[in-house]
C-alpha cells in the first residue's frame, strides 16, 4: 500500500503531466492481459460453460471502455489547459496546470488496479482482504472529494 501511495505522491510532487496518463496506459494494458489470462483459465476449468473462456465481444467492449478512459483523460487535461490559460489572462494566480487531468488519471488508475487484482484472484491467487479494502477506500475518497 505504501508503494502505491508513494507513487501517487511522486506524480503530484513532480508535476510531470505525462506521468499519470503513462501509468494509466500501463495499468490498462496489464488489466487487459490479466483479464484475458483469467478468462482463459476459467475456460480451461469449465470447458462446457459458454460463459467461461475467451470472448471476443467482451474483449472488444473492454477495449472500447479503455479508449473511453483515454478520451476522458484528454478532456480533463483540456479543461485544465483552458482554466490555466484564461485564469492567467485575467491576472489570477493558479498553482497547478494539471489538476483535473491528474485527478481523472489517478481515479482510473485505481479502478484498473482493482480490476487487475480481481483478475489475479480469478486466476487462483489468494489476495489479502486489506489490500482490496484499502484500494476501495482510496477510490471512494477520491470520488467524494469531487
Amino acid at each position: 500500500m505504501d508503494l502505491i501511495k508513494e507513487l501517487f505522491i511522486y506524480i503530484y510532487s513532480q508535476r510531470k503531466w505525462w506521468l499519470g496518463p503513462i501509468i494509466l496506459l500501463l495499468l490498462m494494458s496489464l488489466d487487459y492481459i490479466s483479464g484475458m489470462l483469467a478468462a482463459r483459465k476459467e475456460g480451461l476449468e469449465h470447458p462446457d460453460n459458454k460463459k467461461c473462456g475467451w470472448n471476443s465481444k467482451k474483449g472488444i467492449l473492454g477495449i472500447y471502455k479503455k479508449i473511453g478512459y483515454v478520451f476522458t483523460v484528454l478532456v480533463a487535461m483540456s479543461v485544465d489547459y483552458i482554466i490555466y490559460r484564461y485564469i492567467q489572462e485575467i491576472g489570477l494566480e493558479y498553482e497547478t496546470k494539471t489538476f483535473f487531468g491528474e485527478l481523472v488519471s489517478v481515479w482510473f488508475s485505481l479502478n484498473e488496479i482493482l480490476s487487475i487484482l480481481e483478475n489475479v484472484g480469478r486466476m487462483g491467487v489468494t489476495l489479502p482482504d486489506f489490500l482490496m479494502n484499502v484500494l476501495s477506500e482510496l477510490k471512494k475518497g477520491i470520488s467524494n472529494k469531487k
